[in-house]
């Protein structure tokens, strides 16, 4: 097994995902997402949170228009363009950090690599939208492959998996496959929490992540306020921290090259204190 290839470049900056574990901050500009749905729904409010994600050490941010919470209907692209561009485009000009676009079509990829972002972040590994992998691969732009099991509307339906690990494994390997045949050099994989799967899968996931290695590229994983926090701890979406905390410690231990929050300052610091103890 070959150690992944860590020295990515996004735009202008390079960074080396083996260094330590890399953080990015979630900005939904949405009425509906479920941690903060209509927080940043203004374009004013959105970007002066990104912009303060950055000052408390985000080294990405990503900006969708579009929620993908369970039991979510999807939103009509020209309203998701409408949501995230003018938020892109002024990010762009102030910030020296990568933005991505978590989205799933290709025409709202593509305005939004025009505008500014470097990299896509699709939910459905180019399932949603066969021109996807062109776009990305023409914009020279990197890429996030998660495994979902469904559709967000259908997916926390009773999900069900014989081996949910090997599972996610195959699924991600076929993508990478085909990411690469599109010509994208720069692929990150993402193993969905909380995207079709049950508490049990979530946490198997999370305790096997180092078997993400087989892949050979960097590991995201974005555990953020979900609900199988909730499962174990009886609590409202507000008061995750502690348990959103404890996740990101154990993906980082396990080998999370990148971790996807909503609270960027206080991961931040889990993940410094536990990259220090897992490389010293």
């Amino acid at each position: 097994m070959k150690d992944p290839v860590t020295n990515f470049t996004f735009g202008d900056v390079t960074y080396d995902l083996a260094s330590r574990t890399h953080i990015m901050g979630i900005l939904n500009v949405t009425p509906d997402s479920f941690a903060d749905g209509g927080r940043y729904q203004d374009s004013d409010a959105a970007v002066e949170h990104g912009l303060m994600m950055a000052r408390e050490g985000a080294d990405f941010i990503d900006i969708g228009g579009a929620s993908s919470r369970p039991g979510s209907e999807p939103v009509a692209g020209d309203e998701e363009l409408k949501r995230i561009l003018p938020v892109i485009r002024r990010l762009s000009s102030e910030l020296g950090i990568p933005l991505s676009v978590d989205t799933y079509r290709s025409d709202v990829a593509e305005a939004a690599l025009r505008a500014g972002a470097s990299i896509v972040n699709d939910i459905t590994s180019f399932h949603g939208d066969p021109r996807m992998g062109d776009v990305i691969a023409g914009h020279g732009a990197s890429v996030v492959l998660m495994h979902m099991q469904g559709t967000p509307k259908t997916m926390q339906t009773e999900p069900h998996y014989e081996n949910v690990l090997e599972e996610v494994i195959g699924f991600l390997q076929e993508r990478i496959h085909h990411a690469r045949e599109k010509g994208i050099d720069q692929v990150i994989v993402d193993p969905g929490i909380g995207f079709g799967k049950s508490l049990a899968h979530n946490l198997a996931l999370l305790r096997n992540l180092g078997e993400l290695k087989r892949l050979e590229c960097p590991v995201l994983v974005g555990p953020s306020r979900k609900s199988f926090i909730a499962a174990i701890l009886d609590l409202p979406v507000e008061d995750r921290l502690e348990g959103t905390a404890a996740a990101v410690a154990a993906a980082v231990m396990n080998g999370a090259a990148i971790v996807r929050v909503h609270d960027v300052k206080e991961m931040k610091r889990v993940a410094s204190v536990t990259d220090a103890i897992v490389h010293g």
